[in-house]
């Protein structure tokens, strides 16, 4: 018993060891410091934001002198076309486009993964199917197929994560393979099949746990462009309108004519934050790639 504790105190501490020397990678690799910066920046601005400013998606009653108001010390970003003020819309905003992409990322992953490893390594028939299905969905046109099927589901945040995470795994699928199919040719793979065990349990047990890093730079990738995905969608009015988000602002924005009467802060600043976003997320996916891939970090 005693001898057994040791060795769970021995796994944890090497836990420890190996995530204190990821963490100082991290920081150390400049891309990855920039990402990590920006993703914490609105990572907390979703969470504490709409505590410390609430926004409301209607307004009655609000005089003309309110509507598009320029940045002033009341409005630092100024009002919209109901008098509303735009930073409290964009902090808001910012919750509903992040939960969204991760939520989105979450489905993606998790078919991928179980797609690509299971193709990977069982091979024959199973792999023919799976990859015939996965290049249907790499051959199809994205961003169309996404509208199409979220103008049929109808205008929920719930249906657009669905729509973009049932959508956007094949390409994740077809990485997750070609690792798979590398790894299952390991000796310690072969040694596992000798002894006698499962194909379920080589897989999820010793195949899974080495493509999870690039399980995880893979991700980091992919929530960027769910985030991009969901503001595009928001934008062609396929949006929740009952959850802001920077997609519904840029729509409202477009709607009211904002860019043609001069009102910039509507338009440009969710325009600005769907940028940094994405290429905070990008800028730490190639970053974790390059840490986590030995042959990148040779070069």
């Amino acid at each position: 018993m005693r001898k057994m504790n040791d060795k769970e105190l021995l796994r944890r501490n090497l836990r420890k060891m190996r995530a204190k020397q990821f963490l100082k990678e991290v920081w150390a690799n400049k891309m990855a410091r920039v990402g990590v910066i920006i993703i914490a920046f609105f990572t907390l601005m979703a969470i504490f934001g709409p505590i410390i400013m609430p926004f409301k998606t209607t307004s009655m009653g609000v005089s003309r002198e309110m509507v598009f108001n320029p940045p002033s010390l009341e409005h630092l970003l100024g009002t919209d076309n109901l008098g509303r003020d735009v930073l409290a819309y964009l902090v808001n905003g910012s919750r509903n486009s992040l939960f969204v992409g991760l939520t989105a990322t979450l489905i993606s992953m998790a078919l991928g993964t179980l797609i690509g490893v299971s193709s990977g390594y069982l091979g024959g028939w199973v792999d023919n199917i799976l990859m015939r299905i996965t290049d249907f969905f790499l051959v199809l046109p994205w961003l169309p197929f996404c509208m199409v099927l979220a103008a049929i589901l109808g205008n929920s945040i719930w249906n657009i994560i669905l729509v973009i995470g049932l959508t956007g795994w094949a390409g994740t699928a077809r990485v997750i393979r070609a690792q798979t199919l590398s790894v299952k040719e390991m000796q310690y793979v072969e040694r596992m099949r000798s002894v006698g065990a499962g194909k379920g349990h080589i897989m999820w047990k010793h195949i899974l746990p080495n493509v999870f890093p690039l399980i995880f730079a893979e991700a980091i990738l992919i929530v960027s462009s769910s985030i991009l995905t969901e503001t595009a969608l928001a934008f062609l009015g396929l949006g929740d309108p009952t959850n802001p988000s920077w997609g519904t602002m840029l729509n409202d924005a477009f709607a009211t004519d904002s860019m043609t009467i001069g009102a910039w802060w509507y338009f440009i600043t969710p325009g600005v934050c769907v940028i940094l976003v994405a290429l905070g997320f990008t800028l730490m996916g190639y970053a974790f790639d390059e840490i986590l891939n030995p042959k990148l970090k040779e070069r």
